[in-house]
């Protein structure tokens, strides 16, 4: 459904790589007419006064460019970090479209969440030393070789977690932790339906329902594939709502007494349908809108079962209640070291094919995390 929804918007530049004789590739400054930088720079190598490689997006739906950029003097409170995995998401490539809520000045590097190693701290900064290994919520500038990062957004990897498995948290099992535990306060044995379950958070809320609140997943996928993986990640019961409607499906599993919980990233017809299938009292927590469409809520189902409805938008934590943001990210950290929690890693690309990486979130062939090697 959101392939489809997403297909109908797709740009056909965004099927073919932008390199040094594609005409969107931006000019260097100060270079003759008709340069333009090839997308397999030289590796400058990560260091203090380096140039590096960094993934840019110099206008709206239009595939990103990799250039070499130089790099700026660390602020008193802020941290050089030498980036080896950065996560890909949603979020990612809405805000290249121009269709996020935050729109950064051209031209920017996407990139939320990222794992890596500290080069270089600022004078002030007192919670991480060089050679750490870090995650970092890096509002959208984590796709290069280095990010400049304030420490109070770094959280140190404890040993056991490699910078690889570290680099899928943040995003995904902050949202699932938040959604679950801080938004639907989420109880040992109920029932949580999650809907695209395959996807990185949808695994990561199997993840942390089943193994962390020990409560019961009704998985919601598009198909057959992805049915036996979320069973294998721990779904109890799984919905394949391409071969038919997901009230009636879930009806079949619980009877009218309905789930107690919805996590939904869909959207449209997938969210109103997840919302009817709620138990008395139920809470069904808005993430995204993968499918493309917003659908309004009718609010006489809110007020017949007593459900509640209510959004969460995650990175707004660090602004609003950080204490609470910062708690989930280090949690995640714990679960993950202490083997309670096992994220899935669907895909790696290497930062030149950075496009790909969009293009295979766009159409809908990731399960898990999407993640962007930088060495």
């Amino acid at each position: 459904m959101a392939a489809a929804a997403w297909g109908r918007h797709l740009p056909r530049a965004w099927l073919r790589r932008c390199g040094r004789d594609c005409p969107r590739a931006p000019r260097a400054a100060g270079a003759p007419p008709g340069t333009r930088p090839s997308l397999c720079c030289r590796s400058a190598g990560p260091g203090r006064g380096r140039h590096y490689r960094a993934a840019l997006c110099v206008e709206p739906k239009q595939p990103l460019a990799v250039e070499e950029v130089g790099p700026r003097p660390v602020r008193p409170h802020e941290v050089r970090v030498d980036v080896h995995f950065c996560g890909v998401n949603f979020a990612d490539i809405l805000v290249c479209r121009g269709q996020y809520q935050e729109k950064p000045q051209l031209p920017f590097t996407p990139g939320m969440e990222f794992s890596g190693i500290v080069l270089e701290t600022g004078a002030d900064v007192s919670t991480v030393k060089e050679g750490d290994r870090v995650i970092g919520v890096s509002g959208f500038n984590g796709m290069a070789e280095e990010c400049i990062i304030d420490q109070k957004t770094l959280w140190q990897i404890p040993e056991g977690v490699s910078l690889r498995e570290a680099a899928t948290l943040p995003v995904s099992y902050g949202t699932a932790l938040l959604a679950l535990e801080h938004r639907a306060c989420t109880q040992p044995g109920e029932t949580v339906l999650v809907t695209a379950a395959a996807g990185a958070t949808g695994l990561a809320v199997i993840d942390v329902a089943t193994n962390i609140l020990q409560a019961k997943v009704i998985a919601a996928v598009g198909s057959d594939e992805k049915c036996q993986l979320v069973m294998q990640k721990g779904a109890q019961s799984v919905v394949n709502y391409s071969q038919g409607g997901l009230k009636e499906a879930v009806r079949k599993l619980v009877g009218s007494v309905g789930v107690n919980v919805v996590i939904d990233t869909v959207g449209g017809d997938v969210f109103l349908e997840a919302l009817r299938s709620l138990a008395w009292e139920g809470r069904i927590v808005v993430v995204g809108f993968a499918g493309g469409t917003i659908a309004s809520v009718p609010a006489n189902l809110l007020l017949l079962k007593n459900v509640s409805a209510m959004g969460l938008y995650w990175s707004r934590y660090k602004e609003q209640n950080f204490p609470i943001f910062s708690r989930t990210l280090s949690s995640a950290l714990q679960y993950c070291q202490q083997g309670r929690i096992q994220p899935h890693i669907g895909a790696v690309f290497k930062l030149e094919k950075v496009n790909d990486a969009f293009l295979h979130v766009i159409q809908r062939k990731s399960t898990g995390k999407v993640l962007i090697s930088l060495k």
